[in-house]
């Protein structure tokens, strides 16, 4: 198996591969390995908030020791430590990857550049501790004097994603009073259907853009401004924005209500720690609850850097998916959380992971030769169960990612079906799932036969306080990141997501020409382009 040199001087890396068919035999099907004295209890880490059990992963304790030793040889630990510390991780850019400063609560420095940022980043949380209480009690309103009801965050990706996620997951938890809506999109029906849906005299727009650039953002502001202006409000009164400082979202030119600023050491897919996240979470959520999230984040991230490898979670977790997909030959991961409220986690993850470890090259430029990255998606169960669950079980398999709550947000509800209450009939399924997945069923009848071996892991949370929701979040940024440093990958920058753009950009001024001039043919465009944009302005195929 070819690998970047530096992985290949690992002895670990080899003796995997070789292991990879030892597990393939018989006797380690998960069948037999479930059976094993005390399966659960060697297979699984408590720390952080969270229970992580692994005891159906194709794995036995000479492969978990290698796994380990591939991780000391990694540096896993030193490059997170460094990555906490400020020091530059992300080489393409030159920058640091400071999302964990982001909810640090430490009185410690953490420098930059020899430069302490903490207290700008004090700076930013007080800041939105102030406006989200001002906010809330009526003393920032709109132009016409209206308490602010709706609050509409525009942004794409990272803008969004992640807020999106613990917004959905702490629903239960919301402040009276406000409404919570996602312009990412630059399809115009998305617009359509947020502003057929809002008071704008009570709209709060929160303009999400580290460069204030971003094409779809850029659209879809001014299509809020123009659309606030028709209805006689002045933009400014139901404006702030969350960008870098000085970018044109924080020009005193074009003012707005407030800037939050941005940091050029934290990525958009990390950024829900930050005013990203902060500023519409502390508006829909209260502040206090926010702070609360950042805690629970903030305890895994000291978790992941400070425990040592056979009790660290989430490294322990990323070994695991560099066994599944490197030796184990899994191409997807599916992500499966047994609560409605974690709806969003899926998507989340999913930008987060495949925008971080999707890569070709290492850090250092040099070819990546073995598999870089998975495919992640996923859906709550049961839902999952009556959507995928056929393939899960008799298609290709692919490992998951269990996730469950001992106790629901909403537990007054329980009345009973079949001798259980809901709450009890999700958990059946939960735990039926994973172990139907691992042992199978042998069947005489071909079509009901289930080959079983189909590995998993579960996470158990207490419940969904904003504190395990952070562990949650935290949890998967250090497991992605673990997985990048094994690969010696740079999981802080997306070059990936450059060309479509740089090519829509020669597509828009073929648009805007035709726009200005209704005679212009777009003979510079590619033929197949031409023929789609023909379609477009002739609104017919």
């Amino acid at each position: 198996m070819p690998v970047s040199n530096e992985l290949l001087r690992c002895d670990a890396w080899h003796q995997l591969a070789s292991e990879a068919d030892r597990m393939g035999r018989a006797k380690f099907h998960l069948r037999n390995l479930v059976m094993e004295e005390k399966r659960l209890e060697r297979f699984s880490l408590k720390g952080g908030g969270i229970f992580y059990d692994f005891s159906r992963q194709r794995v036995d304790p000479f492969v978990m020791r290698l796994l380990w030793e591939l991780g000391a040889c990694r540096n896993l630990q030193a490059g997170f430590q460094a990555m906490v510390r400020g020091e530059i991780v992300n080489r393409t850019e030159n920058r640091a990857a400071l999302h964990t400063a982001a909810r640090s609560f430490s009185d410690l420095p953490v420098h930059v550049a020899g430069q302490d940022v903490m207290p700008e980043i004090r700076r930013v949380r007080d800041q939105i501790r102030r406006f989200s209480q001002e906010v809330r009690s009526g003393r920032i309103t709109g132009s016409t004097g209206k308490p602010f009801r709706d609050i509409v965050a525009v942004g794409i990706g990272g803008s969004y994603l992640g807020t999106q996620f613990v917004a959905s997951a702490l629903e239960a938890r919301a402040l009276k009073g406000m409404r919570l809506h996602y312009l990412s999109n630059v399809d115009i029906d998305n617009f359509g259907q947020i502003v057929s849906d809002i008071d704008p005299e009570a709209t709060l727009w929160i303009i999400i853009s580290k460069s204030y650039t971003t094409s779809e953002t850029t659209a879809n502001t001014r299509q809020a401004t123009e659309f606030m202006r028709e209805k006689g409000l002045d933009p400014a009164r139901h404006f702030v924005t969350v960008t870098s400082k000085g970018s044109p979202g924080d020009d005193p030119a074009n003012p707005v209500l407030q800037s939050f600023h941005m940091f050029d050491f934290i990525g958009g897919r990390y950024s829900v720690s930050s005013a990203v996240g902060g500023v519409p979470l502390s508006l829909y959520l209260g502040y206090e609850c926010f702070e609360r999230f950042l805690k629970g984040a903030e305890e895994m991230d000291i978790h992941a850097a400070t425990t040592p490898v056979e009790r660290n979670i989430p490294m322990n977790a990323a070994l695991l998916s560099i066994w599944n997909n490197n030796f184990l030959k899994y191409p997807a991961q599916g992500i499966i959380p047994y609560a409605a409220s974690l709806s969003r986690l899926a998507p989340h993850v999913q930008q987060l992971y495949m925008e971080s470890n999707g890569k070709s090259v290492t850090a250092s430029a040099q070819p990546v030769e073995c598999d870089t990255g998975i495919i992640v998606f996923g859906e709550p169960g049961t839902n999952a169960q009556h959507s995928f669950f056929q393939l899960a079980h008799q298609g290709r398999p692919f490992p998951i990612d269990f996730i469950g709550a001992i106790s629901p947000c909403h537990d007054q509800f329980r009345s009973l079906s079949k001798g259980v209450t809901n709450h009890q009939e999700l958990w059946a399924n939960l735990l039926s799932q994973p172990m139907a997945l691992a042992v199978g069923r042998d069947s005489e009848d071909p079509a009901r036969h289930f080959s079983g071996n189909r590995p998993s892991s579960t996470l158990v949370l207490d419940d969904l306080s904003p504190e395990n929701i952070g562990r949650l979040l935290s949890f998967y940024e250090a497991r992605t990141v673990f997985e990048a440093f094994v690969w010696g990958i740079n999981p802080f920058d997306q070059f990936g997501v450059e060309l479509g753009k740089t090519l829509a950009s020669d597509i828009r001024r073929e648009m805007a020409e035709k726009n200005r001039d209704p005679e212009h043919r777009f003979d510079a465009a590619h033929p197949i382009v031409r023929a789609y944009l023909d379609m477009l302005f002739s609104k017919k195929t």
